[in-house]
């Protein structure tokens, strides 16, 4: 019974330490693609995009994404959300293109 108390207090221990090591890989992370983002000169809608998938580990396919890339994904994600189709999805790509 008292090994499976030190078991149970070691395993405790153990996944303290893990759970309070995990913000310092998260906020490394953060810093990486926010750093990313900001050699892209990225803003708005542009870096939030970046950023979400930067973080969610596409990063490496993010970072050799253009800015221009990256604002196509953008519009093309906003255009789904709103379930545009036919010549309002392109006048609404159109338009977000455009915006700088």
């Amino acid at each position: 019974m008292k090994a499976i108390c030190f078991i149970a207090g070691l395993a405790a221990i153990v996944s303290s330490y893990v759970t309070a090591a995990e913000p310092g890989v998260q906020q490394q992370k953060m810093t990486q693609c926010n750093h990313q983002a900001g050699e892209k000169s990225l803003k708005g809608d542009d870096r939030k995009t970046f950023m979400q998938g930067c973080l969610k580990k596409e990063g490496g396919n993010m970072e050799k994404m253009t800015p221009q890339q990256i604002r196509m994904k953008t519009c093309n994600a906003q255009a789904g959300e709103k379930s545009l189709k036919g010549a309002d999805r392109k006048t609404f790509m159109s338009a977000c293109l455009k915006k700088s």
